[in-house]
């Protein structure tokens, strides 16, 4: 270790003007072991500075670089790892923890301990030792010792000192100067100590030769001492002088001081009596008004508003520390409170008689509004109420139990008056939907209540008799309930559709109009909300939510302003969405497809008011009741497959069209002529998939069962008729079922013409039937005219026995017997004649193509032609 220490000492620390006291073999710790060595030096030069650095093995040969260095005042923390048992790990903490591993446990230590030496004698910086043996460390020890310790300490590091250029330079001149220095040391030794004796000897004579001089120069003190004693003296007769100036100048500067002191109190005082005059300071006008302006007029209005203002204006005055205590201040505090309070009693007494007197007014209107479907104007009432709009804004501000209490009241007052007018114009719209009183009462319409009694059964009673010939021939087939309600005349379903409209038309600016002037009176915003929980909207707005919603005055816990508009809307339109309920109620007992003149109707008023305000008051209304005329919709659909579901056909008559086929012809054209241009599209095309579901699915329950009509006219007949209506209305969602109607009309179209026509030729039919066979067997079709069975004189027996005659006799029972099947209605007996005279006229050419093949020159033919069965069929259409 000692020659590997040498050599760092002469390769890299002397170049650096560095001494290496301390080094130690260490490998990182968790890591490949690649060794290095930490290097514990100080500098030549002062001021000492001491590093430990990082040294290893080059890589390219065998000499040593230096890789790393840290000042040991960058060193914070030692921490050896244990005290006690012996550990080669070591940690040192500079700008990050570095963990190494020594060779030997007797290095680490000996480095450790030059670090703390080193630390004592030139930085004493605060260095923490963990985990470090107190052996190592040396013990705090007086001044006196320290120095000898020191000096063991200097003795030690010092174990080891290289000559600088500059002695060994003295000595090579020396030595040159007694070439035997080398070969004979003592005599060397004997002349250096014999020019020592001559250098002392000269020394001595030098100093004696000074001594006059140093004389003369104490002689020169002792006068100088003398001469600074004089003016010491002066000096001290001067001061005393100044003394008493100094006194006499603190006396004035005192003055000056208490003066301007004095002078910036008053400026002070001054300062504060004006604030407090300017901003405590109420007009006698201002007070006059307040306590006896006049609340009738303009002018009164204006002048009340004015002295609140400036009266709150003087309440919310930023007193500064102290005013409060001031009796003044007190009285004058005390004295706007008074006139705070009287005011604002006056103001609220006011507008409770002012809205005592507009609701005498309304009452008075009622009457005549009661014929017409409109409702009562409050524009007015608004008018008056908004001259006080500023009187309320301050009575918001400073006295809000009484604003409070007004808006409770004028809800309550407002409730009870829009409930009145409300319930009146509901039994004016009812009455209009149903003709007259009378005949409301077959809908349960009694006294002006506008509650719904009727019973189900009489409405069916009503359908049934306002009901067309052609639907009361079906109902015989068929108990439709409710659907036949829809057979009443266009005109009362757009008389329902225009009163329907008039009714929101009238509700909807009448809430936005009370909502507006709620907003503008109360001092309530619209878009802007406050800070705070929510509230639920759905709590009864009674004496106590408002207190509960605000503190010592102030809102604290309403979510929004916002939300308080819609509450006080709420409380005072309660009565609307009962009595839209009701009215659509009555509606859909007058006639159940009137629900989808209300769901167009209320999709785009539920619309318009969105675009408004989405979470305004009629916004969530008629969103609530929109679900209700939903629903409604809902259950006409639901009843209509339902009523389909139970459809109950007569044994003894032919089906035709069935009626909830033409039901939904009349239902589809109906929905297409109110849903054009609508919002709500989406839910006529789901209500269109399920009801074409479920026609298809009775139209087969219905063919299946049927007696007397066969089975395939059924279908054929009335899936026409589906394909017909599809086509006519250009349903665009339906386009898939219009296609799979044509399918199953024209696959039970030509299903009934093979069914009906059968074997026209019957025996003939039979022989061709065993030729095929013959011919399936492997006989030659030439050679089936050889088999006994159906040699040529059997075909000709066979074909003597279908004459011209007797087939057109066949043709005209099979016309006859089609024409009964089908229906007058859907007028397809032509469509059906044609097809089977195209069948006949393949099979006709069937056969020939077998005798031309099987009995080829026999000169066989049949004993009519294709233009004598064209004849047939045209001649027997014509005489019927």
């Amino acid at each position: 270790m000692t020659a590997i220490k040498h050599a760092l000492q002469r390769d890299i620390f002397t170049p650096n003007d560095e001494r290496l006291l301390s080094i130690v073999n260490v490998c990182k710790a968790g890591k490949k072991k690649r060794n290095c060595f930490l290097c514990a030096t100080v500098t030549t030069e002062r001021p000492v500075q001491v590093n430990v650095v990082k040294v290893k093995k080059s890589d390219k040969g065998d000499f040593y670089k230096r890789q790393t260095a840290w000042t040991l005042r960058d060193l914070a923390v030692v921490d050896a790892k244990d005290a006690v048992k012996e550990n080669p790990e070591f940690d040192l903490h500079f700008d990050k923890v570095y963990k190494w591993v020594a060779s030997s446990t007797v290095e680490k230590n000996t480095f450790i301990s030059c670090i703390w030496k080193l630390n004592q004698r030139y930085l004493r910086k605060k260095i923490d030792f963990i985990n470090v043996s107190s052996q190592l460390l040396e013990e705090s020890v007086p001044s006196g010792e320290n120095q000898s310790v020191a000096g063991g300490d200097e003795e030690a590091v010092d174990e080891y000192q290289e000559l600088n250029a500059r002695e060994e330079q003295d000595i090579e001149i020396m030595m040159e100067g007694c070439e035997y220095a080398i070969s004979n040391a003592e005599a060397f030794a004997e002349k250096l100590s014999r020019e020592l004796q001559v250098l002392d000897g000269a020394n001595i004579q030098s100093i004696m030769a000074s001594e006059k001089q140093v004389n003369i120069l104490m002689k020169l003190l002792d006068e100088a001492l003398k001469e600074v004693d004089q003016i010491e003296l002066k000096l001290s007769s001067y001061e005393e002088m100044l003394q008493s100036v100094k006194e006499q100048m603190d006396q004035i500067s005192e003055s000056n001081h208490l003066i301007h002191l004095s002078n910036t109190n008053n400026v002070k005082l001054l300062s504060e009596i004006e604030f407090l005059v300017n901003h405590m300071d109420l007009a006698k006008g201002h007070i006059k008004a307040l306590q006896e302006g006049d609340l009738t007029s303009s002018r009164g209005i204006e002048a009340c508003t004015n002295a609140a203002d400036a009266l709150l204006q003087c309440m919310n005055v930023a007193l500064r520390p102290g005013h409060d205590m001031l009796h003044a201040v007190k009285q004058q505090q005390q004295r706007f409170s008074d006139l705070r309070e009287q005011f604002a009693r006056r103001l609220a007494s006011h507008i409770s008689a002012i809205k005592v007197l507009q609701g005498h007014d309304q009452s008075s209107t009622l009457a005549q509004h009661s014929v017409e479907l409109t409702l009562p104007n409050h524009h007015p009432f608004h008018r008056d109420l908004l001259r006080y709009a500023k009187l309320m804004e301050w009575l918001k501000n400073t006295d809000y139990g009484k604003y409070e209490g007004l808006t409770k009241n004028y809800m309550d007052y407002l409730s009870r008056l829009y409930e009145r007018e409300i319930k009146d114009f509901f039994e004016v719209a009812k009455i209009k939907m149903t003709g007259t009183t009378r005949e409301g009462k077959k809908f349960g319409l009694h006294g002006s209540s506008g509650k719904l009694t009727g019973s189900t059964s009489s409405l069916n009673k009503l359908s049934v008799q306002s009901s067309g010939n052609r639907r009361s021939q079906s109902s015989s087939l068929l108990d439709m309930g409710n659907m036949s309600a829809s057979d009443l005349d266009v005109a009362d379903r757009t008389k329902f559709d225009k009163i329907f409209e008039q009714v929101l038309s009238e509700l909807e600016p009448l809430c936005l109009a009370e909502q507006d002037f709620i907003s503008k009176f109360f001092k309530l915003q619209q878009h802007q909300s406050i800070s705070g929980t929510t509230m639920n909207e759905a709590e009864e707005m009674d004496g106590g939510t408002l207190s509960r919603s605000y503190a010592s005055g102030v809102p604290q816990t309403i979510s929004s302003e916002k939300d308080m508009i819609r509450q006080m809307m709420t409380k005072i339109f309660r009565c609307i969405e009962p009595e839209l309920n009701n009215l659509i109620a009555l509606g859909d007992k007058i006639d159940s497809f009137n629900s989808l003149y209300m769901l167009v109707k209320m999709s785009h008023h539920v619309w318009t008011a969105q675009n408004v305000d989405p979470a305004s008051f009629l916004s969530t209304t008629l969103g609530n009741v929109l679900v209700t005329v939903k629903r409604n919709f809902d259950k006409c659909i639901s009843n209509q497959m339902k009523q389909m579901d139970e459809v109950k056909i007569s044994k003894k008559s032919k089906v035709g069209i069935l009626p909830f086929v033409a039901e939904f012809e009349e239902f589809a054209a109906l929905a297409e002529s109110i849903f054009k241009n609508a919002e709500r599209r989406g839910d006529l095309d789901k209500a269109y998939i399920k009801l074409i579901r479920a026609v298809f699915v009775s139209v087969e329950k219905v063919a299946n069962e049927s007696q007397k009509t066969p089975r395939d006219v059924v279908m054929m007949e009335n899936f026409h008729h589906i394909f017909a209506t599809l086509s006519r209305l250009k349903i665009s969602c339906l386009e898939a079922e219009k296609k799979e109607a044509k399918q199953k009309y024209t696959d039970h179209l030509q299903s009934y013409v093979i069914y009906s026509l059968g074997q026209p030729l019957e025996k003939l039919n039979h022989f061709f039937e065993g030729v095929e066979a013959r011919v399936a067997q492997g006989i030659r079709e030439e050679e089936v005219s050889y088999q006994l069975a159906f040699n040529k004189q059997e075909l000709r027996k066979v074909i003597k026995e279908y004459p011209g005659k007797e087939v057109k006799k066949g043709l005209d029972n099979l016309y006859k017997k089609v024409d009964k099947h089908l229906c007058e209605e859907e007028n397809l007996l032509q469509v059906v004649w044609h097809s089977m005279q195209d069948e006949f006229i393949r099979q006709y050419k069937h056969f020939e193509g077998l005798i031309a093949r099987c009995y080829p020159g026999s000169g066989i033919t049949m004993e009519f032609t294709i233009q004598d069965i064209l004849d047939y069929c045209s001649s027997i259409a014509q005489s019927h």
